[in-house]
Formats: structure tokens, C-alpha cells, sequence
């Protein structure tokens, strides 16, 4: 790929090669890159990774269940201005001082291309999604307020991350290019302790990577630890001196993996 920027895996960040060739693609076809995947396996991560391999800024918008399309867009602080037209404070004629470009606003005017996160968009309600589709086809969007279009000054590159909560709309995946991420298998997992831990003692990592999908393999779990919550365990592990073998035999640490009480009592027979 030379015709266009490239991501590719860096120091802080493993990416699998299909995750690669779908970031490059969204890039290439300017389109949003859609990334689902279990909670934990770098999603939101994988955005910080591409501004770092990119030398791009990044502009986050971390969606809610109450956010609203506008918010991303830009707000009007209107009661702002009416307690500046009551008390004579600031030019209250001059209305694109309370006129504030949100995320998608900031990325669109930003002086360099920037990569846009917009984490967990499935925590928006039903026609969230929905309501971008114009903004992120045209890259525009209008402000009746001060009577302008705001349009993008570089394209930017846009991650939307879902952990599909809920479905999206067709219309709106239409204009995405997909890419789950898959648990991590153990070569890959091992270079992303690796990042973190690279000093880990490799009798301590295997004894817990043998634990750690032991416990994934539970088809009664109720919510399965995740790459992150590994790493954490890691972490205390390592940190707390516990031997490899205590690690198979007795579960030390399990709360940091398992988070819910019947979990917890079907691994260790313990809430």
C-alpha cells in the first residue's frame, strides 16, 4: 500500500493481520472503520495506535446513552448567552462565541487529518447511528445558527467501536468497513504480554495463560475475562511473587479476572 498512509503494528499496540489490512482499507476507501469485538480486546486502543503509527492527532468521543448526534457536532450555549444578555457580561451579538464544535466538528476543522474515535456507539439510542450518516457521507455538517456549513478540512480517519449492545442499521454499516476482533489466540497473546510485561518470568506466564483459557473454555461463565483483565492479573501476579504452580492449583487473584459472584463460585466453588 503506497498510495495512501499506512497503519501497521507499533510497540504498544499488536494488531493481527486482518485487523491491519481493515484499517488500511477504511483508509484507503475513506470510510469508517467498524470494529466489534469482546470487551477488552483493544478496540479503543486500536484508535491510539493508529494516531501514534500515523503521526495523526486524535479526537475522541466517548458516546452515552444520553448523548444526541448534535452533541458531536457542535452545541449552542444559549443559556450562556442569556445570562450574558442579563448581566452584561461578553458580546451577546456576537453568536459564534457560544457556538463549541464537539468531536466530529473539531476533527472536521482540525488543521491536520485526524483520527476520530467514536467509542461504543451502541451505547446511543436506536437512531444514533442514524442520525450521523449524513455528516459522515459528506463530511459536512450545518450550523443554522450562525448560517455556515462546516466542512472537513482533511478527511479524517474515523473508528467507530461497538460492543454490540445493540444492532446498527443497515443503512448506517452500508457505509463502513467491518472488522471484528477475535479473542486473541496464545502467540498473539503472548506478544501482547510482551508490551506490557516484558520482563515476565515465563514459567509465571505459563501457568497463567494455561489458567487463563482454562477458564475462558467455561461454557457457564457469564462473562468471560477478557485480554485486558489478563494483563491485570498478570500484573498482580507478578508483583505479589506467586509461584507458577500455585497459579494452577489454587486460583490466586481470581476476583481480578472474574467479576460476577456465580462466576466466581463455578471456578472456586466461592463467591
Amino acid at each position: 500500500m503506497t498510495a495512501f498512509e499506512s497503519f501497521q503494528s507499533n510497540s504498544t499496540y499488536v494488531a493481527e493481520d486482518g485487523l491491519i489490512s481493515s484499517v488500511n482499507a477504511a483508509i484507503a476507501l475513506e470510510r469508517p472503520l467498524l470494529v466489534k469485538g469482546e470487551p477488552g480486546t483493544g478496540k479503543t486502543m486500536l484508535a491510539h495506535a493508529v494516531a501514534e503509527s500515523l503521526g495523526m492527532p486524535l479526537i475522541t468521543w466517548h458516546v452515552k446513552s444520553t448523548s444526541k448526534a448534535i452533541d458531536g457536532l457542535y452545541t449552542y450555549d444559549v443559556v450562556q448567552r442569556l445570562n450574558d444578555s442579563r448581566f452584561g457580561e461578553g458580546d451577546v451579538s456576537d453568536i459564534r462565541g457560544y457556538i463549541k464544535m464537539g468531536p466530529v466538528g473539531q476533527a472536521f476543522q482540525s488543521d491536520k487529518r485526524a483520527v476520530l474515535l467514536i467509542d461504543e456507539i451502541d451505547k446511543g439510542d436506536i437512531e444514533f447511528p442514524n442520525d450521523l450518516l449524513r455528516e459522515l457521507d459528506e463530511m459536512a455538517f450545518d450550523v443554522p445558527e450562525i448560517n455556515e456549513t462546516i466542512s472537513a478540512t482533511h478527511r479524517p480517519v474515523i473508528i467507530i467501536t461497538s460492543n454490540a449492545e445493540k444492532e446498527l442499521p443497515d443503512a448506517f454499516l452500508r457505509r463502513c468497513v467491518f472488522h471484528f476482533i477475535s479473542f486473541p489466540k496464545a502467540e498473539i497473546l503472548r506478544d501482547i504480554v510482551a508490551v506490557h510485561h516484558p520482563q515476565i518470568n515465563d514459567d509465571l506466564l505459563e501457568a497463567a495463560m494455561q489458567r487463563f483459557y482454562q477458564i475462558r473454555r467455561q461454557d457457564k461463565l457469564r462473562k468471560k475475562p477478557s485480554t485486558s483483565e489478563f494483563i491485570d492479573w498478570l500484573n498482580v501476579l507478578a508483583g505479589s511473587g506467586v509461584a507458577a504452580e500455585t497459579i494452577l492449583s489454587a486460583f490466586p487473584f481470581a476476583g481480578v479476572l472474574l467479576k460476577q459472584e456465580e462466576d466466581l463460585r463455578a471456578i472456586t466453588g466461592r463467591a
